[in-house]
């Protein structure tokens, strides 16, 4: 048994399981599950902040196949006692009670402030905040209703689910010219919010999201970081907090 300090807090997000094809989705769940199996020797908490899953609808006696390597070793690593905390994003916002229940993860859905170790995060997935993407914002509280997943759920999933894949698919490619450009810190909607948040609240340090697929380091404010945590179908990136910095990696040992 390794005797290495939990001394380390690691964010992750925008996975996308399930996407682009069956292949490419589990050669990426593998790659994951095997960072996961290495970061427990000194993980203190872990943060998965967001579009884990490029589809997910809990029905109430199912749920979209596949993923049971990750579920697995999530199971794994909060049996051992390592909390991981699971935003829900854009794509994977229908996460009820399944996940809890049976990996252990601590949901979350709106934007959360931590402290560790006097170093004050806001953490979420960063959809919907900022200016702008007014088309987006009232389709997230559709979604977000209580009725729309009534209906959902009335689908059959072959036909639910189907549904739900093309819609991600379709999404998935009208951003990619988006993704990969950073438009500079007057357009960019999260540097705005990080920017409009710190003069209301000037005791974050970092703050932490996904969403945007490009990662970021962005200062803000006189002391505050913004850092974007990328994604994993390109760039394989993390973020890991020491107790002192934070410092943005790729994962390369796949």
């Amino acid at each position: 048994m390794s005797n290495q300090p939990k001394n380390k807090i690691y964010f992750a997000s925008d996975f996308h399981l399930g996407a682009p094809n069956q292949k490419e989705s589990l050669k990426r769940e593998k790659l994951i599950v095997k960072w996961l199996d290495e970061i427990k020797i000194d993980a203190k908490e872990i943060y998965l902040v967001g579009d884990v899953f490029d589809f997910w609808f809990e029905y109430k006696n199912a749920i979209p196949k596949g993923f049971v390597r990750l579920q697995g070793k999530i199971a794994e690593l909060t049996d051992s006692g390592i909390p991981i905390h699971f935003f829900t994003g854009n794509h994977d916002m229908w996460a009820f009670d399944y996940l809890p229940q049976e990996l252990g993860i601590t949901i979350h859905r709106e934007p959360l402030k931590k402290d560790f170790d006097g170093k004050k995060f806001l953490i979420g997935h960063g959809d919907g905040l900022g200016p702008g993407d007014g088309t987006y914002k009232m389709l997230k509280a559709v979604f977000s209703s209580k009725i729309c997943q009534w209906a959902f759920a009335r689908i059959h999933p072959n036909l639910g689910i189907g549904i739900a894949n093309a819609w991600s698919r379709r999404s998935r490619k009208s951003n990619i010219t988006y993704d990969e450009v950073f438009h500079g810190e007057d357009k960019e909607h999260l540097v705005l919010y990080c920017n409009d948040y710190i003069k209301k609240d000037n005791s974050i340090d970092y703050f932490i999201f996904g969403h945007r697929h490009l990662p970021l380091e962005v200062k803000i404010g006189e002391k505050a970081k913004y850092i974007n945590l990328g994604e994993w179908i390109k760039y394989n990136t993390y973020a890991v907090f020491n107790g002192n910095e934070i410092e943005l990696k790729k994962y390369t040992k796949g």
